[in-house]
């Protein structure tokens, strides 16, 4: 009986171990893109993201539905930036163009922290020179600290050190963001990824879809 018992008990913990690791598979199959990540987000990827109202660089309105329309890259910096905002940009824009190549139509957008300075025509001159396709958007301090917000981004305005209030320096973090147009967020690329490493994982995501 205690052999019996024994047997029983052996084959009710192969029965659960298996049971556990299918439960554990299945879970891991239901992010398509787990082969493409390389970044983690506390509390899942639906943290970061979410509805805008920004206006672009021909003075319309628009919201996050207009401007992800395709797969977007977006970036928050601002033109007066003396060096970290372009160089980041000019990697986005050679990823993108590398993507083109490739045959993926991937859209950068640039989401601006300085509303005082960044107007539409500012915009335009600044993206115009980086990339045909690159959109910039600006709006109101409240519009643009709402789309901060929902991207879990951070800016603080500087105060001039020479008392001119026309020249200041916005201290930002630096994360571009895929956000697919029915997936939302979906990762995150930091300041040292080259524009061949980012090309390369956003072709990932886009095949997995």
């Amino acid at each position: 009986m205690t052999r019996i018992y024994a047997i029983v008990a052996a084959v009710a913990i192969i029965l659960l171990t298996a049971g556990v690791w299918v439960f554990t598979a299945m879970g891991r199959n239901d992010d398509v893109f787990a082969q493409c990540r390389s970044s983690a987000v506390a509390g899942g990827t639906g943290q970061i993201g979410g509805p805008f109202t920004l206006v672009d660089e021909t003075g319309a309105t628009v919201t996050d539905k207009d401007v992800i329309d395709e797969p977007s890259l977006i970036y928050f910096g601002y033109t007066y930036c003396p060096d970290v905002c372009p160089y980041d940009m000019a990697r986005n824009a050679e990823a993108v163009t590398m993507l083109e190549e490739q045959g993926y139509s991937v859209k950068p957008v640039f989401i601006s922290i300085d509303p005082e300075r960044d107007t539409p025509e500012q915009l335009a001159d600044f993206t115009d020179y980086l990339h045909p396709r690159l959109v910039g958007l600006t709006g109101s301090a409240e519009q643009i600290k709402a789309a901060s917000q929902a991207y879990r981004t951070y800016y603080k305005k500087q105060e001039p050190e020479d008392g001119d209030e026309d020249y200041y320096l916005v201290d930002h973090s630096t994360f571009t963001y895929l956000t697919l147009p029915e997936e939302g967020f979906v990762e995150y690329f930091r300041r040292d990824e080259t524009p061949e490493a980012m090309a390369e994982k956003v072709a990932c995501f886009l095949d997995a879809r």
